[in-house]
């Protein structure tokens, strides 16, 4: 999915590269590590050291001094083999982004380096049993107690959190002008005391845990506040613009994996005198998915590049339409690809049918296509606003 005028020779390298790491651990790794209930930690560490989990981090703080373009196409790479790395999406991407941004001096030291070397992660707590996509019914709120700050809310759906030494947390503040509550972003230890989690059982085949948190006047010190108490939206969508456009990234590399093994099978499988992939029925419909692919890449690369630009306005409109057309392409390439194969597409020698669920989950997570057809409907056309 290269492109000599839209991709540079660096980032070619950087996707054979990170295709050559993601073939050595492969699909049976990633399946292996589902079916016994572990992390995917070998491949985490292995590109890690390689440099490839702090691609977009500072040089100052250990990282490669790229950009969300560079680990988007390793985290697309990785999936298109097979073994994609989801905490990727939410430790360097959605954190490191956030903390490299806006964070202290003292936190950038505190978190970055480690957060670049995958020897920590972080989890990332926004979405509410009540809220769903809606960011302004975040009920989480923070108050002073002197010099700290106390957290009360609940979160659900949160990545990882059993494997992060903490999570961002969301929540919101009392403005003492106004009296609305405006959201900030907390920096929680996972052992700080009335921080409790528990597992969500899951339909979904995947190395990665969901859980849901409930912060019972969790207590902690000024610094743990992420930038500007008053900068409200500002800091929040600097992290939900690279989480949209990693879930795109997401994507189109399981898209990808899916695609090439029904291509494959197709050219091999033989019921009559040709493979299943002379007749257009077969054909077609799995071209018209590469189409799919390519073209949801172009947007995942155009919102990566505006991001990287600092262009936050319309990164956010780019995001939102690379995250839906990546999700809408893989989840079209997965379907196909099972059908293509017939009953082998349910069977678990080729691993294709437990795709059927996740691919469903970039539609609707971290937000779902309604809500970024409200966004391009009321914001890039100008329609009013449905709700």
């Amino acid at each position: 999915m290269s492109n000599p005028v839209i991709e540079t020779e660096e980032h070619r390298a950087l996707r054979e590269a990170v295709a050559a790491l993601g073939r050595r651990y492969g699909r049976e790794y990633f399946a292996a590590a589902v079916a016994e209930g572990r992390h995917t930690d070998d491949l985490w560490r292995e590109a890690a050291k390689l440099g490839y989990l702090g691609v977009n981090l500072p040089e100052e703080y250990g990282g490669g001094g790229g950009g969300i373009t560079e680990l988007s196409l390793v985290l697309e790479e990785l999936g298109a083999a097979g073994c994609p790395l989801l905490m990727m999406v939410v430790s360097p991407a959605i954190c490191g982004a956030v903390i490299a941004r806006f964070g202290t001096e003292r936190q950038k030291r505190a978190w970055l380096p480690g957060l670049a070397d995958g020897s920590r992660t972080m989890a990332f707590g926004i979405t509410e049993p009540d809220a769903g996509s809606n960011s302004h019914r975040i009920t989480t709120t923070a108050r002073r107690e002197g010099a700290d700050w106390v957290l009360s809310g609940r979160k659900v759906f949160v990545s990882g959190v059993d494997i992060a030494d903490a999570t961002l947390i969301v929540g919101r503040t009392e403005d003492a002008r106004t009296g609305r509550l405006k959201p900030c972003l907390f920096v929680v230890p996972r052992e700080a005391p009335g921080f409790g989690r528990s597992a969500i059982p899951m339909e979904l085949a995947a190395p990665e845990k969901q859980f849901e948190l409930t912060l019972d006047d969790v207590r902690l010190p000024a610094d743990a506040l992420v930038g500007d108490e008053d900068a409200g939206l500002l800091q929040l969508f600097a992290g939900l613009n690279p989480e949209r456009i990693m879930t795109a990234a997401f994507a189109l590399g399981m898209g990808r994996y899916a695609l090439d093994r029904a291509v494959d099978y197709a050219r091999t499988r033989q019921v009559w005198k040709e493979p299943i992939g002379a007749h257009q029925a077969i054909a077609h419909p799995l071209a018209q998915a590469h189409i799919e692919l390519e073209l949801a890449g172009l947007m995942t690369r155009k919102a990566a590049h505006l991001y990287d630009a600092g262009d936050d306005m319309a990164a956010g409109e780019a995001a939102n339409m690379a995250k839906y057309a990546a999700a809408e392409a893989a989840v079209h390439a997965v379907d196909q690809a099972v059908h293509t194969l017939g009953g082998n597409g349910l069977t678990q020698e080729y691993g294709l049918a437990s795709m059927i669920t996740a691919a469903r989950v970039a539609r609707i997570a971290p937000v779902s296509r309604e809500m970024i057809l409200n966004f391009v409907s009321h914001q890039t056309l100008g329609l009013p606003k449905s709700y």
